[in-house]
């Protein structure tokens, strides 16, 4: 049996509801994931929802030694004038060949961290990612697209990309899995197929 991998979801204030869920259940339920969820001070938080969670621990990085990668969830608090410094931790992750995505405003957090410098990556649009961080090393590789980007082991999405953030992690966490995450695509793919 392939060895367990484990997954750091990182939650601060104000977090986005729907941009975690589809990665985490899919990623325990389909792919036999341990999901860990982290605030940066291991405080509880609350989401736009008015949902609170309480984190399994805080995001300093001597205690997420374990995770084989971390997704960090949008909150206009990424953007606002005192976002937390988790760039020890994602750097962390990444230099041990970890998967490293961030979606929505979450991905200014990468973008901090000098984790876009050489990957392809996307977010909620050119002009917002450069309004927030202005001149942040490889602006010059924003894709422009409206669905997740991974270059590598780094993951990007916009606000809107839940779905196509999911795959992009698990492909990339789980690159011999095609034929589960062809299944995944297949079925979110559905919905909007005979919605309209």
């Amino acid at each position: 049996m392939p060895e367990q991998k484990t997954i750091g979801f990182l939650f601060i204030e104000g977090f986005a509801d729907w941009e975690y869920g589809l990665l985490a259940a899919s990623a325990v339920e389909w792919f036999g994931a341990r999901a860990v969820s982290l605030t940066p001070d291991g405080k509880p938080v609350t989401g736009i929802s008015g949902f609170r969670l309480t984190p399994d621990r805080s995001a300093k990085a001597d205690e997420n030694s374990d995770l084989d990668a971390i997704a960090v969830i949008g909150s206009d608090e990424w953007a606002g004038k005192a976002p937390p410094d988790v760039a020890d931790l994602l750097n962390a992750v990444a230099s041990r060949g970890g998967v490293v995505g961030g979606i929505c405003a979450g991905t200014l957090a990468l973008a901090r961290a000098g984790l876009f410098e050489k990957a392809r990556h996307t977010s909620n649009g050119r002009d917002w990612i450069n309004g927030h961080q202005a001149g942040y090393a490889g602006a010059s590789l924003y894709q422009d697209v409206p669905h997740a980007v991974a270059d590598g082991k780094v993951v990007s999405a916009p606000g809107s990309a839940p779905g196509t953030f999911a795959l992009a992690f698990l492909k990339s966490l789980y690159p011999e899995r095609g034929s589960d995450l062809a299944q995944m695509r297949t079925l979110y793919a559905k919905e909007y197929a005979e919605s309209s």
